[in-house]
């Protein structure tokens, strides 16, 4: 039998399941719906022999020195600085929108004027949030500001985000603080300390990282198929046989719970893939429509991987509703109602922990509720394998 099940094999699962086997030989089983390992970041060399991301463009930064040395035992590297373009009245400006996005779209004068008055009541280099930039432009009363203030709003944020979301930007947590304005001329979309893509690809990335005798993996499986867990008394069997242990899941918390307390809202994508017999289709890594077609962007794989190839391909990204069972959730949606929906998950899962004698670990984007960068989950999985072994919990 097995010390630790694992539901789910992206990086929450897979990191915990590596340090668990490698550090203190455990036996792990990892038990994966899908068939492959990976989760989002699953990356596979299509028919042409390019190399494409199957859930979306995955471009790796961190400012952890931890988890940064902690892949590099897993793979090489590629330095890579991401930079994004978005369509805005037909001309492709950086985003997220900065100084030289500003000189694109206005006449130099207007755009000299603009800048000087932002680098006055925010200081050179400053990264603010739109929503703020709107509500200090409406406090100073400077009519140039709140008309730049709202041009950029419903420009670059404003219809991308109803497209993606289908929600109002002011009604989602945090969503637009991901995306500042930058008063810069760094075209870079992220400026953490460390930028890299992998360089054979996140596959086999995480192929090393389970490469071990004492992990076991599960593949086209759900994981109530071979589990069982009785979330009124703690009970839990593994093939039919009682089993307590370490039970990683990483997967919805509401499907855990059997949607105890209703279904927990998420956004999904769709990708359309499309190869041409160019060398280059686009001008940077990612291009955003915000304001024309039904999708919000294309992506270029061949710009993040540097594959050399006669031919590239590249996907467009559709936003779609969430339907369990028909295709992936990829975001959780950050209204207020959802998050106390997540907190009766929440103690749910709490009171299942004090009854059980199996220790269960929900961990991930899907089992939080919560938005996490690849860098995130990671930090998230060392940290809780940490606190693990200062808790004598295994």
């Amino acid at each position: 039998m097995f010390d630790v099940v694992v539901v789910g094999s992206g990086f929450a699962g897979s990191v915990l399941a590596e340090r668990l086997s490698n550090v203190l030989r455990k036996r792990v089983l990892i038990i994966e719906k899908r068939p492959h390992i990976g989760g989002n970041s699953y990356d596979y060399y299509n028919e042409e022999g390019l190399l494409v991301h199957k859930y979306g463009p995955h471009v790796f930064r961190t400012n952890s020195k931890e988890v940064f040395e902690y892949l590099s035992k897993f793979t090489e590297w590629i330095p890579y600085q991401h930079k994004v373009l978005a369509n805005i009245n037909g001309t492709k400006v950086p985003v997220p929108f900065n100084l030289n996005s500003l000189y694109k779209l206005f006449p130099a004068e207007t755009a000299r004027s603009l800048e000087l008055k932002l680098v006055k009541h925010f200081g050179y280099g400053t990264r603010i949030p739109i929503l703020k930039l709107k509500k200090v432009a409406d406090e100073l009363g400077d009519k140039d500001l709140k008309s730049l203030a709202n041009f950029v709003y419903e420009k670059v944020y404003l219809n991308y985000t109803l497209k993606q979301w289908e929600e109002s930007p002011e009604e989602l947590i945090g969503v637009l603080d991901r995306v500042p304005v930058v008063l810069s001329r760094d075209n870079r979309y992220f400026n953490d300390k460390y930028q890299a893509m992998p360089k054979y690809g996140y596959t086999t990335l995480f192929y090393k990282m389970l490469l071990n005798p004492n992990i076991k993996i599960l593949l086209n499986t759900d994981y109530k198929e071979v589990l069982e867990v009785d979330i009124d008394t703690g009970e839990v069997s593994l093939f039919g046989k009682p089993w307590k242990g370490i039970l990683i899941y990483t997967g919805p918390i509401d499907y855990f719970f059997d949607y105890e307390f209703g279904e927990l809202p998420y956004r999904s994508l769709e990708f359309k893939f499309e190869t041409y017999n160019v060398e280059y289709f686009l001008d940077a890594a990612v291009e955003n429509y915000p304001n024309e077609y039904d999708f919000t962007r294309i992506t270029e794989f061949k710009r993040l991987t540097f594959q050399k190839h006669p031919k590239t391909t590249v996907a467009y990204e559709y936003p779609r509703k969430y339907i369990p069972s028909k295709n992936e959730p990829y975001y959780p949606i950050p209204r207020k109602e959802n998050l106390r929906r997540y907190q009766l998950y929440n103690e749910r899962a709490r009171l299942l922990n004090n009854k059980s004698k199996t220790r269960f670990i929900f961990i991930g984007r899907l089992a939080e509720y919560k938005y996490y960068t690849m860098s995130d989950v990671i930090q998230r999985a060392l940290d809780e394998f940490k606190k693990l072994m200062g808790a004598n919990k295994i």
